[in-house]
């Protein structure tokens, strides 16, 4: 069962907003999303997902247990080694969620093409008018 079916199972749409808070929460930081996008070219090792940062081994690693809570990333140990992989369903959620909304900007995409539309009728009508003085 997927983190977000549990959640709403056992606390129904409370417990999609929490998720929601959490996976928001975890995208709003560069360096989370910066191992998003590495976790999305494949699995790695914590060390190797830390290497680009100029920060320490320990704060990447607070940074992957954000993303983990948020059922980002899925963490598997054996020994000291970390190995982390990317799981992409609650970012389906938070998409699903924000395009609940796209009704909103696609109106505006609507007005913008008639006015463009409009523009370019005028600006022919222009030119066709001084072609013929």
């Amino acid at each position: 069962m997927t983190q977000t079916a549990a959640l709403t199972e056992e606390h129904g749409h409370e417990g999609e907003d929490a998720l929601l808070d959490q996976v928001f929460f975890a995208l709003s930081d560069p360096v989370r999303r910066s191992i998003l996008n590495r976790l999305d070219e494949g699995s790695g090792l914590v060390s190797e997902l830390a290497a680009p940062f100029a920060i320490s081994l320990q704060a990447v690693s607070r940074h992957i247990q954000v993303l983990a809570r948020a059922g980002l990333v899925r963490q598997e140990r054996s020994g000291r080694i970390s190995r982390c992989s990317l799981e992409a369903g609650p970012i389906l959620a938070a998409a699903v969620w924000i395009n609940r909304y796209s009704k909103y900007w696609q109106a505006q995409f609507d007005l913008l093409a008639m006015t463009l539309e409009d523009l370019g009728r005028t600006s022919r009508g222009k030119t066709e008018q001084e072609t013929q003085s």
